[in-house]
């Protein structure tokens, strides 16, 4: 009998241990989301890349009646020897086709009290074409792309280098003119605006 009771003991003392190492185990390990990603699809991509945060931009080109533009939150500086631009533009946008004949395009760094025009150049009320420039005020440098007045910046460029990659156009501008202003960024995260400010 007293067997049979240290074996049994010793059963619920393997039992004990074998529990404490699996809660163990589970508390090192990954998440079960991190090991096992879902699929990579569009709508995955854009879920993710809606989280990070970005300084919202005005891409125009164009002049007279053919201008046109968009809101975009991928215009970034690609070298700064030589000054040189990229943007992503999408090849079914109005305008791409615009930057394409043109061969210029001006990136135009909203401030925080710009959200008006980030709504237009991103089409809210179905605005096109020229109607984005509507209640704004605009100027031309080097290249005669529009220059939003109160912008922070205003990155005026030809365009250098056009590589077509799939849904977009990566465009490449040597930068010919810069003005610069003051004020917060405008800031786009998850959907919504926002503001950055020291």
């Amino acid at each position: 009998m007293r067997k049979s009771g240290t074996m049994n003991d010793t059963a619920k003392e393997w039992t004990r241990m074998n529990v404490a190492l699996r809660n163990s185990i589970d508390r090192l390990a990954p998440q079960r989301e991190h090991s096992f990603p879902h699929v990579a699809d569009e709508d995955a991509l854009k879920s993710a890349m809606r989280r990070m945060s970005g300084g919202v931009s005005v891409i125009t080109a164009g002049v007279g009646d053919e201008r046109t533009g968009a809101t975009v939150t991928s215009a970034t500086a690609l070298s700064v020897d030589p000054p040189t631009m990229i943007v992503n533009i999408n090849r079914s946008s109005s305008s791409w086709p615009v930057i394409s004949r043109y061969g210029h395009f001006c990136v135009n760094i909203l401030s925080a009290d710009q959200q008006d025009v980030a709504d237009r150049f991103a089409g809210k009320g179905g605005l096109k074409g020229v109607e984005r420039y509507d209640g704004a005020e605009w100027f031309t440098l080097a290249s005669g792309a529009s220059v939003l007045r109160g912008a922070l910046a205003g990155i005026d460029c030809e365009v250098d280098e056009v590589i077509e990659r799939h849904s977009h156009a990566i465009i490449l501008g040597r930068v010919v003119s810069i003005v610069a202003g003051d004020g917060h960024s405008l800031v786009y995260s998850n959907g919504r605006y926002g503001r950055f400010s020291l």
